[in-house]
């Protein structure tokens, strides 16, 4: 799946200086680029052109709700873990002699739930990378929380073949990422070049992992 994602990239944007130009605009419009994903995500091969400019940021739109359905969860721990962290930091520096068990009692309370909020974030994770796929597939809100089918989708894939696949693109991302990162001056320039290039690779990943299970 790497070596064809990779190569799916590359033919896509080798040499296509305007359509990769146009694809950074479509990284800064945000919804842009994700309905071009959605394009992807449907299995277009070659990657597809950039044109029906407004189907693709309406498309882009839908996948935005169905993540941020997805990242509800996760906004809600967020939201609770940062606040009892403050509490905790408020009460800390409010009390002249606080009590040390109680702190320890705080600071344990807001590991908890970092340690929660990393596990929900990992599960919703897994579970979106599916659907993403399928919403794309179908066109419909419900099939993208069909849980029933992406768990049985991903079962097809194999628990444990999924979960590598995944740790896969998210450390070659991630690599390349940082390396830009830590280039000085330049380097966030020299990412947002590559943001097309990482986009096509992504989607083209996740769709091969999705149909890796074959057919029902």
């Amino acid at each position: 799946m790497v070596g064809d994602s990779f190569e799916y990239s590359k033919e896509g944007l080798a040499g296509k200086w305007t359509k990769w130009i146009l694809l950074i605009i479509s990284c800064i419009i945000f919804p842009l680029i994700l309905g071009y994903s959605m394009r992807i995500y449907r299995g277009a091969t070659p990657s597809p052109d950039l044109d029906k400019w407004g189907e693709m940021f309406i498309d882009g739109i839908k996948l935005f709700i169905v993540g941020l359905i997805y990242a509800i969860p996760i906004l809600i721990i967020e939201f609770v873990v940062i606040g009892s962290a403050g509490l905790a930091m408020f009460a800390g520096m409010a009390t002249p002699s606080p009590n040390p068990n109680a702190m320890l009692g705080l600071i344990g309370a807001v590991l908890f739930g970092f340690i929660i909020l990393v596990v929900v974030a990992i599960i919703i994770g897994l579970i979106a990378a599916t659907a993403w796929v399928r919403f794309a597939r179908t066109n419909s809100f419900g099939e993208a929380f069909n849980f029933g089918a992406i768990f049985d989708h991903i079962g097809r894939i194999g628990l444990g073949s999924y979960i590598i696949a995944l740790i896969v693109l998210i450390v070659i991302i991630g690599v390349i990422e940082i390396i830009c990162m830590l280039i000085p001056y330049i380097g966030w320039l020299l990412l947002l070049i590559l943001l097309p290039f990482i986009q096509l690779f992504h989607a083209r990943y996740l769709c091969m992992l999705f149909d890796s299970a074959g057919t029902a």
